[in-house]
């Protein structure tokens, strides 16, 4: 009896050192799976944190780069702005000597019949003209008057840059009698205070560039063909 008893008592104490022994290690690998969790979820968040300061930082990035752009377009829109309010900046008068002078008969012995008259800057600077042409039609010494079927606006400055044209036109009206017949007449530009300046020759170009009339009168001048159709 006493011998099996201690082999009992033996066997327990074996036993529970087991039992020990187990739960030590299994703690042990419990602790280290729980901080490996631990790391993995640490590793995790400063993954998202920084994740998400780069995007920020990208987001920012792009914010300051649309503003960037938008201030380099509203400094190139102010700039183009500025140049092209200043290119007619001290404009002078058109001269005479520095305009090309051309003129072609349009509609010729029909309704409408009238005279093209086309004058280019032909020099360095800008240059302005207002009102109409004094024109003056074969050896006839009076001017011609202007249109009273005109459009108002004729005392403004009409600026035309270095290679710019305006037009003005001479309608003519032939009532079959008494007319007078001519191929070139003569031309002035008028100031701002309604005077004549010099006159010059102008030649009529095209396929009939002999006219007829026994009245006339004169358009303003304008950036646009009279009777572009």
């Amino acid at each position: 009896m006493r011998t099996s008893r201690i082999r009992t008592a033996t066997l327990a104490a074996v036993t529970a050192a087991l039992a020990l022994g187990l739960t030590a290690c299994g703690g042990a690998d419990g602790s280290k799976a729980a901080g490996g969790d631990s790391a993995a979820g640490s590793a995790q968040s400063r993954s998202a944190s920084n994740g998400d300061a780069k995007g920020a930082g990208e987001q920012a990035g792009s914010g300051g780069a649309t503003k960037q752009e938008a201030r380099s377009t509203t400094a190139s829109g102010g700039t183009d702005k500025a140049a092209n309010s200043g290119t007619t900046a001290g404009a002078q008068q058109c001269r005479g000597d520095e305009m090309l002078l051309t003129a072609v008969h349009r509609f010729a012995g029909q309704q409408g019949d009238h005279l093209l008259v086309t004058a280019s800057n032909k020099g360095t600077k800008p240059c302005w003209v207002t009102s109409y042409p004094s024109v003056k039609l074969g050896d006839d010494a009076t001017a011609l008057p202007h249109s009273k079927k005109d459009n108002p606006g004729g005392g403004q400055h009409l600026t035309l840059q270095p290679g710019g044209t305006a037009y003005s036109a001479v309608n003519l009206f032939d009532y079959g009698s008494q007319h007078h017949t001519a191929q070139s007449f003569a031309l002035a530009l008028r100031g701002a205070d309604g005077h004549d300046g010099p006159s010059y020759s102008v030649a009529l170009k095209g396929d009939k560039p002999q006219f007829s009339w026994s009245e006339a009168d004169v358009l303003n001048w304008s950036a646009k063909k009279p009777y572009d159709f």
